[in-house]
């Protein structure tokens, strides 16, 4: 009696089950009629994320910023989902044919099941996949530029400037810094030193950039220089001027940045470069160094810091050395009558000095006052003879004395 119990038991619970099964197999067939539209919706709303996800990693491209892979992975899957729900939405009208009986029969029954239990797995992979592709930002920020510590001569009588410049660095009100100065007087040791400062001093820049200009610059290769200082790569350099000013301004329009900008001659175009205006709102700085106070008017520079020259004996003796002016009791008397020859212009005093840091004897310092005597130096710091090996020195074998004077 119990084991006739037990089997009919085993046999509802079998009916029950297959009827189960049954009834969930004509769900998937019944819905058809509203599974297929609601499908066709989200596979327009995916198409549309999708297409708004790859428009932002195409902007990214173009800046030269890599995309995170989670969303490469993310459009790679929604590219294969989209394809796939395209070929269900449009084998569905010969699906709605195939049914009959108020649609909840159909003449493939086998078909028809499996068709429909895709239709609604795919709506829910669809709706899963779209609430994964709602990102903050779908690239990596270009990496910060760590300040590139540039060698430094050691820099004399500076420190009262190198404060007045980083006070104004840390006011809000001052975008842009003019240096200004003769050549020689140390305006590029004064911003290699504020340039290594910003590596050792707390600040909120995110960037700091060093590009040397000089007199007849040209717009790509200071581009470049910029570019390697914001993590371009080298293929970049290919692109034309414009097309680099606006992937520069695209990068640094969004970053609190520093440019230095060493030995301007006259006035920079920013937007020909890609720089941003530096302003109270972005909190950016433009430092630059220049021989002429009329460049900082030119350039609008909120503050103009003249950089002076020490005191001539003083420039020269750092130049020439303690070593060499102790070497005789009579050389530091001729040591100040070259750094007077040399007329107060610290090119001369700082070439000459160089020169004559290896001359020990007095021969060699009263020859060079001599022939200092017979060629005046010119009265304008422009007007100095180039320079062919940076020295002034005896040749060998004929006695002269050379001059030569190197310009900044």
């Amino acid at each position: 009696m119990g084991n006739c119990c037990s089997v009919q038991c085993s046999f509802e619970n079998f009916l029950l089950r297959g009827w189960d099964f049954i009834v969930g197999h004509a769900n998937y067939v019944c819905k058809l009629k509203q599974t297929l539209p609601t499908l066709s919706a989200a596979l327009q709303e995916l198409r549309a994320l999708r297409n708004d996800v790859q428009r932002e990693v195409d902007v990214a491209d173009q800046r030269l910023l890599k995309p995170f892979e989670r969303v490469q992975l993310w459009l790679s899957t929604a590219d294969t989902m989209i394809t796939e729900a395209e070929n269900l939405v449009s084998h569905g009208p010969q699906q709605m044919n195939n049914l009959c009986l108020g649609g909840c029969i159909s003449e493939n029954c086998l078909s028809s099941y499996k068709f429909g239990k895709r239709v609604a797995e795919m709506l829910q992979e669809i709706s899963d996949h779209k609430s994964k592709g709602a990102f903050e930002k779908v690239a990596e920020d270009q990496p910060a530029a760590s300040v590139v510590v540039r060698p430094l001569e050691q820099p004399v009588a500076l420190e009262s400037t190198i404060q007045k410049v980083w006070s104004c660095i840390e006011d809000k009100d001052v975008g842009i810094i003019g240096l200004y100065g003769l050549g020689g007087v140390g305006k590029t040791t004064l911003l290699t030193q504020i340039n290594n400062k910003f590596g050792t001093t707390g600040n909120d820049f995110k960037v700091v950039i060093w590009a040397l200009v000089s007199k007849d610059y040209d717009v790509g290769k200071i581009q470049d220089r910029i570019g390697e200082n914001i993590g371009f790569l080298e293929s970049w350099k290919n692109k034309s001027v414009d097309q680099k000013a606006v992937d520069i301004y695209g990068i640094l329009s969004n970053k609190r940045f520093v440019v230095l900008l060493d030995d301007l001659w006259e006035r920079m175009d920013l937007n020909q470069v890609g720089i941003p205006k530096p302003s109270q709102e972005n909190g950016s700085k433009l430092i630059f160094t220049t021989r002429y106070l009329e460049v900082c008017g030119e350039m609008v520079a909120r503050k103009k810091i003249k950089v002076e020259c020490l005191e001539p004996w003083e420039l020269f003796q750092d130049k020439v050395g303690d070593e060499t002016l102790n070497s005789h009791p009579d050389i530091p008397n001729l040591a100040k009558q070259v750094a007077e020859r040399c007329g107060g212009l610290p090119l001369s005093l700082i070439t000459i000095g160089r020169a004559m840091a290896c001359k020990t004897t007095l021969g060699e310092w009263k020859h060079a006052i001599e022939m200092l005597k017979r060629c005046a130096l010119p009265k304008m710091e422009n007007e100095l003879v180039a320079n062919v090996e940076d020295m002034i020195g005896f040749s060998k074998g004929s006695g002269k004395l050379y001059m030569i004077i190197d310009l900044e």
